[in-house]
């Protein structure tokens, strides 16, 4: 497919960049970032954009604060070469997690971020499985808050078992997880979770559903640490799950997360290809699952001015 728009990534998305461009069949435009000895980016895009719309696929994983500044100086390039609109493709919103001032003198990071955004000239966010579906309106521009479910569901339905269980880490992602459940014409079980500080770590109290005698699929919108899923596996395991699977939208999988799955009852690990630049390698039990067509697809739509109801279903 070829058009009079541009596709841009940034040094955070380079693989998924050219997947979602082979998706299309559209060149991927070169920009140049350097990085200098004091800490400072520099950007630089490539290619003439005056007039152009433009797609900037930045996502916000390992070093999210530079690849957050480095988006917004993006956005401001493309913006002063005179792109009519630049909408920012960021398939992991890192700070979407800080949705909410549930505490005195903390900053509602999320809005903080979003308010930025705008000023550098975003015309609009294409994102995928925000933590919380209100960041959305944070923004005063458009967001498409896309789903990995359908995504999901598809490896699922051809890798596991017939008779499976869906669950959720906590009474809160119910929701999303009955989604899954519906597409998969599964039961639905809920992990009673709890975490009592601001850290990467919970408790895992109990398993709210029936579980014994089947194959247990743990889903979630993001695994850092993977702690919640390896103990959720622990105690279904011990309710009498007779396997049990993991399905995560954002797999960051952070320090001794590899070793952790590698060691838990987690049979396999599917996630998607959200974020990538890992510094440490993947454990040998997870399995990948390519988000590009839904994007590349995504992106086609709006360019054309189409709908795109029809990538939730």
């Amino acid at each position: 497919m070829t058009g009079d728009y541009v596709l841009m990534a940034g040094s955070s998305s380079q693989q998924l960049g050219r997947s979602i461009a082979g998706y299309l069949e559209h060149p991927l435009s070169p920009g140049e970032v350097l990085r200098f000895s004091d800490g400072n980016l520099f950007v630089r895009v490539q290619q003439n954009v005056r007039g152009r719309d433009v797609f900037l696929i930045q996502t916000m994983a390992f070093a999210p604060n530079d690849e957050f500044v480095e988006l917004l100086f993006w956005i401001d390039a493309l913006k002063r070469a005179s792109a009519s609109s630049v909408t920012v493709v960021m398939p992991y919103f890192s700070y979407a997690k800080g949705d909410k001032k549930d505490e005195p003198r903390v900053s509602i990071r999320a809005r903080v971020c979003a308010d930025a955004m705008e000023v550098a000239g975003a015309d609009r966010v294409v994102t995928m499985d925000l933590h919380a579906p209100q960041v959305q309106g944070f923004f005063r521009i458009p967001v498409d808050d896309l789903r990995a479910e359908p995504v999901l569901a598809e490896r699922l339905r051809a890798r596991l078992p017939d008779d499976l269980v869906i669950v959720a880490p906590d009474a809160g992602f119910a929701k999303r997880a009955r989604g899954l459940a519906t597409r998969l014409g599964a039961p639905l079980a809920i992990a009673d979770k709890r975490r009592s500080a601001h850290d990467e770590n919970a408790e895992i109290i109990d398993v709210i559903g029936e579980v014994e005698g089947r194959a247990a699929v743990l889903v979630d919108d993001f695994a850092i640490s993977a702690g919640t899923l390896c103990e959720a596996a622990n105690k279904l395991v011990d309710r009498g799950a007779t396997q049990v699977f993991a399905a995560v939208s954002h797999g960051l999988l952070t320090g001794d997360a590899a070793t952790r799955i590698e060691k838990s009852p987690i049979e396999r690990l599917f996630m998607t290809d959200s974020v990538e630049g890992r510094p440490n390698a993947l454990p040998s039990t997870v399995e990948v699952v390519s988000i590009a067509p839904l994007f590349g697809e995504a992106i086609r739509r709006i360019w054309m001015r189409e709908s795109i109801t029809v990538l939730f279903s």
